[in-house]
């Protein structure tokens, strides 16, 4: 198993901006900023997921990482999700973030609740709060809204991160 600073280090595109404080406008990660976030989300964030977003506010996540294997074919990929991005809570413009979650849940007719942290309709990977509550441990699920499907992936977010490869190893 990969250790909390391995998983910190390794999970980002590498490039220019591979700190906390981006050359794409982002900024360094605050606690207040994940206070507001959590109060106008509802629920209680992954330790896992902020650990990885206090050191980068989101972004595009490393080639050997953006994928996650399933037991059973989606509409993406017979074996396969794909992770390529990691949705941030700062705000960009033109960009989503993790404080877009409750209008694309709503947009796309998904559960709550949940907190969509990549992807793009009508395909999306969630924390999803439904059954451990709006405080607990939320597990990670696969959404296809046309579809009207869902799979879950990982017990929790850390153990999605642990489960991460390359897409190129799938094809």
């Amino acid at each position: 198993m990969a250790g909390a600073e391995d998983l910190r280090r390794s999970l980002w595109s590498a490039g220019p901006g591979d700190d906390a404080r981006q050359d794409d406008g982002r900024s360094a990660l605050t606690a207040e900023a994940v206070a507001e976030a959590e109060h106008l989300l509802g629920v209680t964030l992954p330790a896992a997921l902020l650990e990885l977003l206090h050191h980068r506010d989101g972004g595009e996540v490393a080639d050997d990482r953006n994928a996650f294997p399933t037991s059973r074919p989606t509409s993406w990929s017979g074996d396969h999700v794909p992770f390529d991005w990691l949705l941030g809570i700062g705000r960009r413009e033109g960009a989503l973030s993790l404080l877009d979650s409750p209008y694309l849940v709503a947009e796309w007719g998904l559960p709550a609740p949940v907190v969509l942290f990549s992807g793009e309709g009508p395909c999306w990977l969630g924390l999803d709060y439904r059954d451990g509550g709006r405080d607990g441990e939320p597990s990670v699920t696969w959404f296809e809204a046309d579809l009207g499907r869902e799979f879950p992936l990982a017990p929790d977010f850390r153990s999605f991160l642990e489960g991460l490869t390359a897409a190129d190893d799938f094809e």
